[in-house]
Formats: structure tokens, sequence, C-alpha cells
């Protein structure tokens, strides 16, 4: 016979339980355990279920409290995975390009990476590295608003999702760039966006010598000292300017003739005198998939030129001149350092790099960035990249969810889905958690039984489907 409710003394209820990984989940970060002690790595793969479950900010204490160990007393050696402990971010983030590159791409592919910066905004004394910045999402044309916080220039895979149906940009490689005042209060020499660029893509061209890599970027990076480092090692597509001085390629040194060779030939017109002739000769051109709104007439032009400005490298490049065959919208000008590729390769490879933006807002709203709170500057330095790795691992789990019919979409009256987004595959990854744990959270050994098994799926639905 069951002891009345109001007998049980409820401080004796104490449900111990710890919510874990699923065996298959598991398996896959595994890889990473090298690069950790055996303490550590438990501790930070305790962490990362935490991240995935917890509703809210992602704080250390948040993250306990999701998996179940809100009354751990030795709290502070989670805390210490990413203030003190010894591990390293661009080993992880090697790692994990690496099983995104195996699962995702095929060996004959080109790699197309996008790189692009972000703000975390971000306030407090303790945050030394935090500057004053533009804030692009905010901002217009007509109207700039500032914003104090961290800038973190972003590294992305992108590549077609097959279930997804459209191409996703995966995080893997996310490095902290101070400001300027922070640089000269510690005394060192101010590195620019591009100077991280620069020493960014060269280590992934170390990381894939063999592969044939495209980068594409925005206009920031528009700048021939970083196109001229890395051209022989990558290729760059970015925005050009449509006044760039652009030349013919020099004519070969005469044999005999003294003197340093010549680094341009005869000047050109600019883009904005080429767009401007009435004498063009422009192109139509179908886009497949216009910035996935389906395709679209635009007209073209391209030609070779090597771009130059005094005191600066010359570059030759592949320009492409772009405007929509009904007129409207501005004319836009992209570049390439690979001469070779054809104007339809260009355009369709840059505009993978919107994918990026959207990456940016669903790791704020399903990940939490800008909600964590930690304070001392290396754990700073490793817990946005983290988050921004757990897209692109959410991204693995789901695949492999999506080889065993298990990636399901959650419709609603309102609103019909037909192809899965980041939220469906983190609600499937979540789910998968749940559903591996115990759920016999009663006083009484029979309640369980008699738990209605539609109000469990609904608390599940509920929890998976937070943000």
């Amino acid at each position: 016979m069951r002891t009345p409710w109001k007998c049980v003394n409820l401080r004796s209820l104490q449900i111990k339980f710890m919510i874990t990984l699923p065996k298959e989940f598991s398996r896959q970060i595994s890889a990473f355990a090298p690069l950790f002690s055996k303490k550590v790595f438990d501790h930070a793969k305790i962490l990362v279920a935490g991240a995935l479950l917890v509703v809210g900010r992602r704080t250390v204490c948040s993250a306990l409290r999701a998996v179940g160990l809100s009354d751990e007393s030795r709290f502070h050696k989670y805390h210490r995975v990413l203030s003190k402990a010894r591990w390293c971010t661009r080993e992880c983030a090697r790692l994990l390009l690496l099983h995104l590159v195996i699962r995702f791409t095929k060996e004959e592919d080109a790699l197309i990476f996008g790189i692009d910066e972000t703000i975390e905004r971000r306030r407090g004394q303790k945050i030394s590295a935090k500057g004053i910045y533009r804030d692009s999402v905010r901002s217009s044309k007509s109207h700039m608003v500032k914003c104090s916080g961290l800038r973190w220039i972003n590294l992305m895979l992108l590549v077609p999702i097959t279930w997804a149906q459209r191409i996703w940009a995966l995080p893997f490689m996310t490095v902290l760039a101070p400001s300027e005042r922070y640089n000269l209060q510690q005394g060192r020499r101010h590195k620019k966006l591009t100077d991280w660029a620069r020493q960014m893509l060269l280590q992934l061209h170390r990381w894939h010598p063999n592969r044939l890599i495209i980068i594409v970027a925005d206009s920031s990076y528009s700048v021939l000292e970083l196109l001229d480092a890395v051209r022989s090692k990558v290729c760059l597509i970015t925005r050009l300017r449509l006044d760039a001085a652009l030349y013919e390629p020099p004519e070969p040194k005469a044999k005999g003739k003294r003197g340093p060779h010549r680094k341009k030939g005869v000047r050109l017109p600019t883009l904005q005198e080429v767009t401007l002739n009435p004498q063009t000769n422009w192109i139509p051109l179908t886009i497949p998939q216009w910035y996935n709104h389906g395709p679209k007439e635009m007209l073209i032009t391209t030609g070779k030129a090597v771009w130059y400005h005094a005191g600066k490298p010359p570059v030759p490049i592949r320009w492409v001149l772009i405007k929509a065959a009904d007129g409207s919208g501005e004319v836009a000008a992209l570049l390439s350092t690979n001469v070779g590729l054809n104007p339809l390769e260009i355009i369709n490879y840059f505009i993978r790099r919107w994918t990026m933006e959207v990456t940016f807002e669903e790791a704020r709203a399903h990940l939490g960035v800008e909600s964590q709170r930690q304070w001392s500057d290396r754990a700073i330095a490793r817990t946005t990249p983290v988050l921004f790795g757990l897209y692109s691992l959410v991204t693995l789990w789901a695949d492999t969810l999506e080889s065993q019919n298990l990636l399901h979409l959650k419709p609603t009256a309102w609103y019909q889905k037909q192809r899965p987004t980041f939220s469906d595959a983190i609600a499937s990854v979540r789910y998968q958690i749940w559903r591996k744990q115990k759920l016999s959270m009663s006083a009484f050994k029979d309640d369980s039984d008699s738990l209605n098994e539609q109000w469990i799926k609904h608390l599940i639905s509920m929890a998976i489907r937070a943000a």
C-alpha cells in the first residue's frame, strides 16, 4: 500500500541523476579526447551536453543545472575547463574541420570557405579586449550604430547539406581580434583584421595543402597586401571597388635590359567607366540560385587585369561586373585571385557568403552566443569559439540521425516546413539525448508506469524546442 503523499518527507526526495550524451554522440567527439587529460575531457563532455540542453544563458552554472548537477559542490572544476585547463583551440579547430570535410565534401571537390567577423556585445570592466565597433546589423548606409563588445573573426566551411537542400556555413575556427586600445595597453603591436585573416588562411592551407581552397569574403578583405600574401596558396573571391586602379599585365622584360621588372602595363578604364560606357558588351546570364530565391536573370561583363596602387604589391585578378537584367539595384563588382575561374563560378561561390549571416543569427538564437558571462581572458577566448564549434557539431550529429531516419520536422498548423533548418537539427539532437535518459523521477516505484506517454512527449518537445 502506498504511503499517503502528505506523509512523505519532501526533503528526503533527492532525485539523483545526470544527463549524459548518447553513445553515438560520445563516439563522435571521442576524437577530441587526445587533446585533453582524461578528467578534463570528462568534464568537457558534461559542459557540451549542458550547453546543448540549457535554456537561456550559456553559463557554466546553467549548463550544470541542465544536466542535473546543481548540487555539485565542486562546481569550480568545470569552470577550470575554460579558464585553467591546458588544451588548444587551434587543434580542436583542425580536428573539427577534418570531420566536416570527410562528412560533407568529396576528394575531387574544391573546399569553399567563408571568412567574416561578428561583434559579441559585451560590457564590463573585466572584459579587457573589448572595443567600440560599428554594429553592422543595426547600421545602414545613412545611419551608423556603434556598440561595445568583442570582435571575432570566423572561418566557416560552406557546404551543401543534402537533407536541408541548401548551403550551410559551418564554423570551425573562431579567433578573437582585440581592439587597438587593448593592444596598446598590453604593449603589443596591433594586428588588423587582414593580418588575422592572413594567418588563418595560411594555417588553413597547411592543414589541406593538396586541396583547391576558395575563400569568399566581403569588401573588408579586399586589400592588396592580403590578396598578395595568400593568392599563391588559396583563391580569394571578394568585392572590388568600382574606382580601383586596373592595368594591363606588364610586358616581358627585354633580354639584356637592366633595371627592375615592371609591375604593371597600360592603365585600363575603371569599372565605373566600364559600367557607364554604352559600348560595354553585357552578356545575359541566368544565376541558378540567387541568394536562395531561385533563378535570376543577370547581365555580366568580365575581364582580366592587374590591380595596383603605389607602394602596394600588384595582384593579377579576374573581375566580374554584375547587374540585374531588369535594371533594378546597383552594379556589383567581384574579383578573384584565380584568373582561371569563369564568371559563373565566381558568382556562385560568392553567393554562398550570405549563409554566414544565417549562422551568426542562429548561433545567437539557439546556442546562446553573447549570453556567456566569463571574465577570465582565457575563458573568454575559449567559450565563444566552443559555442560556434557546437553549431558544426550539432550539424554532424544531425547528419548521423538523418542516416538513421531519426531527423524529424515538427510542423504546426500555421507553419508547414518543407525542409529541416538548424532549429530542427538541434531539436532532434536534444530529443535523442532526452530519449536515452531514464525518466523515473517519482518517489513511488509504480508511478513511472502510470505516466501518460503523450504528456511525456509534450514535455520533451517543449524542452528541445526552447532556445
